[in-house]
């Protein structure tokens, strides 16, 4: 299916549980995780049970140290996933209602302001050039978002599951035969792979952890599979010959087809978040396609939908949310209300933890208000 053949009628209606799942990626962001956080600090010495369930979700919720696949490993390419499924169900309505020369036009539109609202982020050039992140979270979504929509308006699946397997065995190939200097091919170690090396000698402006960047040049080719994963995802959506149930069904088992395909790559190419590794793509896309089965099954078939309305409110403004806690902070301001002596009270008072439960909760709170009001005013930040 290339963009034309996805039917009209399917393009124009919403898919709630996509707009569910891009919020719940992000409410990890935006304070998830510092709930969480804090309640596993909370449980710490609170019994063998409670320590050990604590001890599960604080790892959960932080990245995995290299090798390996935590919780929140999963977010920033989950969003990347939906970032591809949105594509099929967005972009068939631009082109017919604008025509192909304007589509390409506004997508190249909104890579351009995404790349450079994720310069901003980082900072801007509000010091010298060397420290400006070229590349970074939004910077990675712009460039994935504008190489997966340029294919999709000009391939079709076919042509695009020929790059996707080109993307994901051509970095594996790189980092698995080209030698980098003073190591050698077949290194995957910190510091230690083509990726790394590449970033430490060629990436300009800032690098994230000065040695190496964890969205840095080449480790964006497997980022752009990832999003094109979520395309099919999006295509098999739009498919109108396909009863809802199903659809769901078979999101959960491609998934788990992915998750087991990387498992079994990772014996030899580890799954590696901060080189974006072809393995880590795949459990990562595997994951992100049953979550947006699950999504899909609860919200759009079974009609279950109440329960994920603040998801929704978040997800439908997700970047300007991201963008707006970046500059300013919706913790810092929760600080400013609920911090300081009162948090440490709190903390003394119940257990420890719990002011920075209570600070983090009413910065939640504060990304739930300002995404409530912006969705019920139909303010969007389309991007």
């Amino acid at each position: 299916m290339r963009y034309a053949e996805v039917p009209f009628a399917l393009q124009t209606r919403r898919v709630i549980s996509l707009d569910a799942l891009r919020g719940f990626s992000f409410v990890w962001i935006l304070g998830g995780e510092g709930v969480v956080l804090a309640l596993a600090a909370m449980a710490k010495g609170k019994g063998d049970t409670l320590s050990a369930i604590g001890a599960f979700l604080g790892t959960q919720i932080t990245h995995s140290d290299w090798d390996g696949f935590h919780f929140y490993d999963l977010v920033f390419p989950l969003f990347l996933f939906i970032t591809g499924v949105a594509i099929p169900l967005s972009l068939p309505r631009l082109v017919e209602r604008e025509g192909r020369t304007k589509a390409h036009l506004r997508v190249l539109r909104r890579a351009l302001l995404l790349y450079a609202l994720g310069v901003i982020y980082y900072g801007g050039i509000s010091q010298h050039w060397d420290d400006v992140r070229y590349l970074g979270v939004l910077q990675r979504i712009a460039i994935c978002y504008l190489v997966t929509a340029l294919l999709f308006l000009h391939v079709g699946w076919r042509g695009m599951a020929a790059v996707t397997v080109a993307l994901l065995a051509g970095y594996w190939a790189l980092l698995t035969f080209v030698p980098v200097p003073d190591i050698g091919a077949g290194s995957f170690a910190p510091d230690a792979n083509l990726a790394s090396w590449i970033d430490a000698h060629y990436l300009p402006g800032r690098v994230w952890d000065t040695t190496r960047d964890p969205e840095g040049l080449l480790s964006t080719l497997p980022a752009i599979a990832s999003c094109l994963l979520g395309v099919f995802a999006g295509l098999l959506l739009s498919n109108e010959h396909i009863a809802p149930a199903r659809k769901s069904l078979l999101l959960i088992v491609g998934g788990i087809a992915l998750v087991a395909a990387g498992a079994l790559w990772s014996l030899q190419f580890p799954i590696v978040k901060y080189i974006w590794t072809s393995s880590f793509a795949l459990v990562a896309g595997g994951c992100s396609a049953i979550l947006l089965g699950l999504a899909h099954q609860v919200i759009d078939v079974w009609g279950l939908k109440r329960w994920a309305v603040v998801l929704v409110w978040i997800g439908a403004n997700a970047i300007l949310l991201y963008v707006v806690n970046g500059l300013f902070g919706f913790e810092p301001l929760a600080r400013r209300l609920v911090g300081g002596d009162f948090s440490r009270w709190l903390s003394a008072a119940v257990t420890p933890g719990t002011g920075a439960l209570v600070r983090h909760l009413a910065g939640l709170t504060l990304v739930i208000a300002l995404a409530g009001f912006l969705y019920r005013r139909k303010i969007f930040l389309r991007v």
